[in-house]
């Protein structure tokens, strides 16, 4: 079958860090600092309310840089907190600002990451961003360590620290929109290159909407497609929107890690009890709110955590969330790709 990537403004369409309403038309947006790009959008638009939330989130941002690994979750999670309101706020969606949304606790009197528990709650600001990403605002438990397990970010350190556990997430390339010639039908597909993923274990876990598609020359393509499609008819509104749709029923499952280079992965499924069918923002809002938690209420149950053996796991998380979460709630409030500035090569 002959397809070829669908284009618009001259440029080939591929996946958005925007899970809700990507704004395909907007160009990438290079910013050495989120938070002034984000400060200046809201202001031209008149969210005064709103950058009061965003700058105080900022505040705590950057009081999160000077702090230790034992203190800086409590204003970690406050940033988030903040960055959290902002988005629902811009966005219309309505909460209780009078809750978080979840609380935590310790089944055991053991630090182990799977006797720490977080509960998500019906009334709150966690479940008013269940309600924005659209997914389920249910009051369900899961574990810290299931938490971190379906973050991509901190993966490699998850599979180091827990190494009985499988790898959840495969590296993609050339994720793009193509279309069959001669037709309107179009699809989603990317190459999986590392070897160490092309094999029939990956194609038995790839979530159901997606199989491998087949190539003249196996040893050397492996590419995945996704079964469902929508028509593009080319470069209009009603396109635009059919793919937007589309875009975020696929982007469940499609995962990425900030940086220079955009890092995108497909999640595996199965029938490890370890995955959570939700986003990075909601599992990253809850694990952060534990171990805020655990600093204010429990200090010597957070030590006890940092001196056994998932102490890397939890540094790394406490490390790089930040700028993942801010990355990722940027996107969402602007519609818009925001990347770092670099130099070509």
């Amino acid at each position: 079958m002959s397809f070829k990537p669908i284009t618009y403004r001259k440029k080939h369409l591929t996946l958005h860090k925007t899970i809700i309403n990507p704004d395909f038309n907007a160009r990438i947006v290079l910013a050495s600092d989120p938070w002034e790009y984000v400060d200046m959008w809201l202001k031209r638009r008149g969210k005064t309310g709103v950058r009061f939330f965003w700058q105080q989130a900022r505040s705590f941002y950057n009081a999160s840089l000077s702090l230790s690994k034992y203190s800086v979750p409590l204003t970690a999670y406050y940033s988030m907190l903040n960055m959290t309101k902002a988005l629902l706020t811009v966005k219309g969606v309505q909460f209780s600002d009078e809750h978080h949304g979840l609380s935590g606790k310790n089944t055991s009197t053991k630090a182990l990451l799977s006797k720490e528990v977080v509960e998500f709650k019906t009334t709150g600001v966690l479940p008013g961003l269940c309600r924005y990403l659209q997914e389920p605002s249910d009051c369900l438990k899961y574990t810290l360590k299931n938490v971190l397990y379906n973050l991509p970010y901190i993966h490699r350190a998850y599979c180091l620290t827990f190494s009985s556990d499988p790898e959840l997430f495969v590296p993609i390339t050339k994720p793009l929109f193509v279309k069959k010639e001669g037709s309107s039908e179009t699809w989603f597909c990317a190459d999986i290159k590392n070897r160490k993923y092309r094999n029939i274990w990956t194609v038995r876990s790839l979530p159901y909407d997606f199989e491998k598609e087949e190539a003249p020359d196996s040893n050397t393509e492996f590419t995945i497609r996704c079964r469902r499609r929508f028509k593009w008819t080319g470069a209009n509104k009603a396109s635009l929107g059919r793919l937007c749709n589309y875009h975020k029923r696929i982007r469940k499952h499609l995962l990425y890690i900030n940086g220079p280079q955009c890092l995108w992965y497909i999640k595996r499924t199965g029938n490890n009890n370890g995955i959570i069918e939700r986003s990075t923002l909601t599992l990253q809002f809850a694990a952060m709110h534990r171990l805020s938690e655990l600093t204010r209420y429990e200090p010597l149950i957070l030590t006890k955590h940092f001196r056994g053996k998932h102490n890397w796991l939890l540094s790394e998380f406490i490390t790089k969330t930040l700028d993942q979460y801010v990355d990722e709630i940027s996107a969402e409030i602007t519609g818009a790709q925001i990347m770092i500035p670099g130099i070509r090569s």
